[in-house]
């Protein structure tokens, strides 16, 4: 069963598909374009290079937004070509594991068995995995013990804060704060401080470069129109300017952290303070979050290595490893009829 096997984690920003013939994790951006309205012209990475660039022709979009399907059609499209891919061209029968969000509705869950179901990949079966519960595998917890386990994950849209013990989710939360709103709070900063638009590529491109500390002497170069005059100029932002502009936003995390850890059985808190909290997720990898959390809640965080790629490991090791397959759940028959 382990070959033709292959596990997804569908991010907003991110696509993993970890595939079991290979071993191998493919990680591209989750997105799309198309030409006046039907014809798919680009996706992957190579949607991502024309995001916000485009004519009024070309839409390119994200197909998931906050965690949950927005766009089915589009995103059949974009799993079928990344399976394709996986293929290297005729798509054969595969076994798919994928990860689902724990706080989404029951019409949102069904989603992800009619995607993988009608996207003409031929899938043998489908099988349900709690994101949280795979985030945990990936940083090598073992989620079926008694141990209770505190798993933070700051994604692109969303940041979802779950206990975990025996395999199951005990707790969860998830907030409406991750990397686009970091990358949000950049760009409204850097428009009110020097009267500059600039787009949610190159805050992103800041973010990211601010988490190497060494890197520039700790200054960003960025490059926008002019509000007064309406001329393209450049302006520095120094670190100190960045970590500013996002101090809100990690403090949200922090307080729902807080809500969380209130709400937790006692013998979970023991089990909590001893091991501490684990971090993953893509946008948890901004400079200062880490720090702010254990600062705030006096507990030791643990960031995992891999953080984009802590979900899709996990799946994987539900299908590579027998003790582990019970934490994955059929979702056949709940799609359409």
């Amino acid at each position: 069963m382990i070959y033709n096997t292959f596990a997804i984690d569908l991010g907003t920003n991110n696509i993993k598909i970890y595939n079991s013939a290979t071993d191998k994790i493919t990680v591209q951006k989750n997105m799309i374009a198309v030409e006046n309205r039907k014809n798919m012209i680009a996706y992957g990475d190579s949607a991502y290079e024309m995001f916000e660039k485009a004519p009024s022709n070309i839409k390119v979009s994200r197909p998931i937004n906050f965690g949950v399907i927005a766009d089915i059609q589009n995103m059949e499209k974009l799993i079928k070509c990344f399976i394709g891919y996986e293929f290297k061209g005729a798509v054969r029968p595969a076994d798919y594991f994928i990860a689902i969000p724990t706080d989404v509705t029951e019409v949102e869950r069904r989603a992800f068995y009619d995607l993988i179901r009608d996207s003409g990949v031929k899938a043998k079966r489908i099988m349900g995995v709690e994101k949280a519960v795979a985030d945990g595998l990936g940083m090598g917890i073992d989620v079926k013990n008694s141990q209770g386990v505190m798993v933070v994950d700051v994604g692109y849209d969303t940041t979802d804060i779950s206990i975990l013990s025996l395999g199951g989710i005990v707790l969860s939360k998830m907030i409406k704060v991750g990397g686009h709103v970091f990358d949000a709070s950049i760009v409204n900063a850097v428009r009110r401080e020097y009267n500059l638009v600039i787009g949610s590529r190159t805050a992103e491109g800041v973010r990211i470069s601010f988490c190497d500390l060494s890197q520039n002497n700790g200054l960003a170069t960025v490059y926008g129109r002019d509000i007064v005059t309406g001329l393209p100029v450049e302006r520095t932002l120094s670190h100190d300017f960045v970590s500013s502009s996002l101090t809100d936003n990690f403090h949200t995390i922090v307080d729902n952290v807080k809500v969380i850890l209130e709400r937790t059985p006692p013998e979970l808190s023991a089990d909590i303070y001893r091991h501490g909290l684990f971090l993953t997720g893509g946008a948890c990898q901004e400079e200062g979050l880490a720090e702010a959390i254990a600062d705030e809640v006096q507990l030791r965080v643990v960031v995992a290595e891999s953080p984009v790629n802590t979900c899709a490991i996990g799946l994987s090791q539900v299908i590579k490893k027998q003790n582990y397959r019970s934490l994955a759940y059929t979702i056949e028959g709940m799609g359409k009829n």
